[in-house]
């Protein structure tokens, strides 16, 4: 099977969206001829012209709240943000407005739009463009969130969101975009909310998600040198959340190790401590045990940013501490 990067996945999903439909339309900052900041818009002002890729001045206010009027008046858009962190100035014409108008107009209206947004740290990008705000969103009921790890999941996951009636945030990590992986070349989709077995195991689970689940795999791997048989479960989707996948693989392994990227409290790996320890408990041998950011923001220091954020050694460490309960 051809191999491809994580951001020519983007590219393809999206280009074959808008061949299959012509509601389909994209915008944002430089998605135009430049192509996207990170090449995610690569070749799309080209094939469909200005008429369906749009370049937007420097209001993510303005060009996201066009988006949910135009998912809301019949268009399926694509609006990328680049850079998530900035997803702070739209988030009233998300929260207020495209997570509930299906729900207050009894369905007869909806609001199909995905925004597209680079995530996560690792690249001493300081704290204005380091962040993973996913936990915040996963928190409304109307938004589904979307952090794929592979490009075949980014592929399959993107062309779901698209054809998805509700508001897909679909958030990809900016080390990811290079990572190649295999992607077949005929049609497929993956649906949302369907968490994914990387790594198969029987002595404990590790759940994580989006470039967390490419550490969690290296730690995998150290560990099976010992002799540690870790299950790497991926969720894909954080919202909705595959609790059935999460359950099934905890009653397995009977321990859990749980890693993000993001900071501990009121967050993803919160809420997937809180769905085991209420579903699962009996089942557990152990202690859950979470990895995370430290509660504080993401410095620009590169020294002090691989301090703040998880590593592969924190994850080995938290495995072995399960072990040892």
């Amino acid at each position: 099977m051809r191999e491809i990067s994580f951001s020519q996945a983007i590219v393809e999903a999206t280009a074959e969206e808008m061949r299959r439909d012509p509601n389909v339309c994209v915008w944002g900052l430089d998605v135009g001829p430049y192509g996207g900041a990170f090449g995610c818009t690569r070749g799309l002002y080209e094939e469909f012209g200005p008429e369906r890729v749009f370049d937007m001045p420097i209001s993510e206010l303005g060009y996201v709240g066009l988006g949910v009027g135009a998912a809301a008046t019949g268009l399926r858009p694509v609006v990328e943000l680049q850079f998530s962190d900035w997803i702070t100035l739209p988030s009233d014409a998300l929260i207020n407005q495209a997570a509930k108008m299906r729900y207050m107009f009894g369905g007869v209206l909806a609001v199909p739009m995905v925004l597209r947004a680079p995530v996560g740290g690792y690249l001493a990008a300081a704290g204005q463009h380091s962040n993973s705000y996913e936990s915040m969103f996963a928190h409304i009921p109307g938004l589904k969130v979307v952090l794929p790890s592979t490009p075949y999941d980014a592929k399959g996951l993107l062309k779901s969101a698209i054809r998805d009636n509700n508001t897909v945030l679909f958030f990809e990590h900016k080390k990811l975009y290079e990572i190649k992986g295999p992607v077949p070349e005929e049609e497929y989709t993956i649906p949302l909310g369907k968490a994914d077995i990387k790594r198969p195991g029987n002595d404990v689970t590790v759940v994580a998600y989006a470039f967390m689940v490419r550490k969690a795999l290296a730690a995998a791997e150290q560990l099976a040198q010992e002799g540690i048989s870790v299950e790497v479960l991926d969720l894909r989707t954080v919202s909705p959340l595959d609790e059935e996948a999460i359950l099934s693989s905890v009653k397995k392994t009977q321990r859990l190790v749980i890693v993000q990227e993001t900071w501990r409290r009121c967050s993803v790996g919160a809420e997937v401590a809180a769905v085991v320890a209420e579903q699962a408990l009996d089942y557990l041998d152990a202690p859950i045990v979470r990895v995370t950011a430290k509660d504080v923001p993401i410095p620009f220091s590169p020294v002090l940013e691989n301090y703040v954020l998880p590593q592969e050694a924190d994850i080995v460490a938290a495995v072995r501490r399960v072990l040892r309960a």
